[in-house]
């Protein structure tokens, strides 16, 4: 049985991020194992980097929710990993991610203040410590 879509898990052994199923045999193979893997009695599929013309027709096909991510709204639930959501890496910006924030700057700077106020010594002071 071959693969569902493109999940992190899996992202290296295929070369990186790439869209799955764009010719019609890989199409069709993804609808096959995405039937197989429901009558094998999965409760939901990822959908990841597919066509939205094959995250459609698996959607309609199957009767368990699928779960896009890369794969358009032709899914019956969507998925972003929170890190890059809150943009929290500047530099991965694949074709599927909506950033709903820009936080890599501003958690940069909070992680470089607390460790040079530890280094410094000042802290944790004892604002910030218990007392018997």
């Amino acid at each position: 049985m071959g693969h569902v879509g493109l999940t992190p898990q899996s992202v290296h052994q295929f070369g990186g991020y790439r869209i799955q199923g764009k010719e019609e045999a890989a199409a069709r193979m993804l609808v096959e194992d995405a039937l197989a893997v429901t009558e094998a009695g999965a409760y939901s599929l990822v959908l990841e980097g597919i066509p939205s013309e094959v995250a459609a027709e698996i959607t309609h096909k199957v009767p368990i929710p699928t779960i896009g991510i890369g794969a358009s709204m032709n899914c019956d639930g969507q998925v972003l990993v929170i890190y890059d959501l809150l943009g929290m890496d500047e530099d991965f910006n694949p074709r599927f991610l909506k950033k709903y924030a820009n936080l890599s700057q501003g958690i940069s700077d909070a992680v470089g203040r607390f460790a040079k106020e530890v280094r410094d010594g000042r802290f944790p002071d004892d604002e910030h410590s218990f007392k018997a």
